[in-house]
């Protein structure tokens, strides 16, 4: 499409008129608040999702476990699976996503079982219509070197291919900067492989959430985990509101789920920190 100075300057003159408040609630329109199944203590259990339904969220994301049963992964089970799917559609309810959490044991960067467990994760996060798959890489499981990290991504190089036929997105959730998972994802050569971008990780490790947000954008961002380290959100070192100002500006539609923990209670801690997101989200809004 074509377009003249004319066309333009009055396309942006149109836009003025428009009040900022509503720009604001389009983009955040799109994102939806879930919880991990871990931190409701109920990993990998159906259980989860009711209970994360009832505190107010709007989906649930389900540990695929950690200990195999025979050589399969503790949700590689049609029985299982079917059971999450009547009790998601039940509820009327969302799986947010899976998480693959044996990669903390069978790393991914020099384990060969850690090869097949993505693979096998990728069909399992398809049935259960999750549509993202987390891959953790943290303590010695950390990508640390350039040939670890170029080791992964030849990894998913190979995978991905099975994960974009499935309707997967394959999220790296690490220590790293956003540049060297964009590194990692450019030579994956694939659209499926992103970044699972957990805040309060970034500031722990020294990135700027805001910063890296917004430099990654909608499209190299799987979905998100929010965190205020062991504290509640709102209440430790990281400024929410920047934060979900960055989500609003690159126009990100999906899931950031609650990573957090619950000194008092589950039940009253996760709605307390499901309250102050929508805060922050309401100001955003406002703005």
């Amino acid at each position: 499409m074509n377009y003249t100075r004319r066309s333009f300057l009055g396309a942006g003159a149109a836009a003025a008129l428009i009040p900022p408040r509503l720009f604001a609630a389009k983009k955040l329109a799109g994102l939806k608040i879930g919880v991990t199944d871990w931190n409701l203590q109920k990993a990998g259990k159906v259980e989860a999702i009711a209970l994360a339904r009832s505190l107010g969220f709007q989906g649930v994301e389900v540990s695929l476990g950690r200990t195999p049963v025979g050589d399969k992964l503790p949700l590689d089970n049609p029985e299982i699976q079917e059971h999450y799917l009547r009790e998601a559609k039940a509820q009327k309810f969302a799986l947010a996503g899976t998480c693959l959490d044996i990669l903390h044991v069978n790393f991914l960067k020099n384990d060969k079982l850690g090869q097949k467990w993505v693979a096998d994760g990728i069909p399992i996060t398809s049935k259960l219509n999750a549509r993202v798959m987390l891959m953790p890489f943290f303590a010695k499981g950390a990508l640390e070197t350039r040939a670890e990290r170029e080791y992964v991504a030849d990894i998913l190089k190979e995978l991905a291919p099975q994960a974009d036929r499935a309707g997967v997105l394959l999220g790296l959730e690490d220590t790293i900067s956003a540049e060297d998972n964009v590194r990692i994802m450019e030579r994956s050569k694939s659209s499926v492989v992103r970044v699972y971008y957990d805040v309060g990780n970034a500031v722990k490790y020294g990135h700027d959430p805001v910063k890296e947000i917004r430099w990654l954008g909608k499209d190299r961002i799987a979905q998100f985990h929010l965190k205020d380290h062991n504290g509640y959100i709102g209440e430790g070192p990281i400024d929410f509101r920047p934060v979900m100002a960055a989500i609003a500006d690159i126009d990100f539609a999906g899931f950031a789920n609650l990573e957090t923990a619950s000194p008092s209670s589950i039940e009253d801690d996760m709605r307390r920190n499901l309250k102050a997101v929508r805060g922050f989200i309401e100001q955003v809004q406002g703005a």
